[in-house]
């Protein structure tokens, strides 16, 4: 898996062994951040960050800062290593709950003017309801929040629809406040 834009395009990243882990493919990657556009400065939240290749491609691609939250310990390690073998600034891995961290983040009153919501494609349904209630707050006025799924479904979320679109087995949807 490579970098695919920005100030590291083409250097490699390493993703987590085994089968917990479903990196995004460099093509879903990249219609992605063409959906999204430019993210120079901005604030990104990369939830169920898995191998870090999302927010990777944010800071390669001049956001000011990532918070990457992972829960398993082998993903953990894995984006740890991608951002040091990079030497990527800006990024802040925390290894915990993903609804723990977005209730801390509503109660600090931090907003991320990206927001990157990949959790296993069989979880969606069961953390759509309190990603429903915790993402609208910690989302800028001007920010986005992208959420990545299986492509048979199609997530709702209390903010406004932008864009569907499938990639194959995957499916990115945008919202706004």
């Amino acid at each position: 898996m490579r970098i695919i834009g920005g100030t590291h395009k083409g250097r490699r990243i390493t993703a987590p062994k085994g089968v917990d882990t479903r990196p995004t493919g460099d093509r879903v990657r990249e219609a992605l951040f063409n959906l999204v556009g430019p993210v120079e400065g901005a604030s990104v939240l990369d939830l169920y960050a898995g191998s870090g290749a999302l927010g990777l491609e944010a800071l390669s691609r001049g956001a000011r800062r990532c918070v990457f939250v992972e829960a398993d310990a082998a993903a953990y390690r894995a984006i740890k290593a991608n951002l040091e073998t990079l030497g990527l600034t800006g990024g802040l891995v925390v290894r915990r709950d993903v609804i723990a961290v977005l209730r801390e983040e509503r109660s600090a009153g931090r907003r991320h003017g990206l927001v990157l919501v990949d959790p296993p494609y069989e979880r969606w349904t069961g953390l759509e309801p309190a990603l429903g209630e915790l993402l609208p707050p910690v989302v800028a006025d001007s920010g986005i929040v992208v959420v990545e799924t299986g492509a048979r479904v199609e997530p709702t979320l209390p903010l406004a629809l932008v864009t569907t679109r499938r990639y194959g087995s995957a499916r990115l949807t945008l919202f706004a406040p």
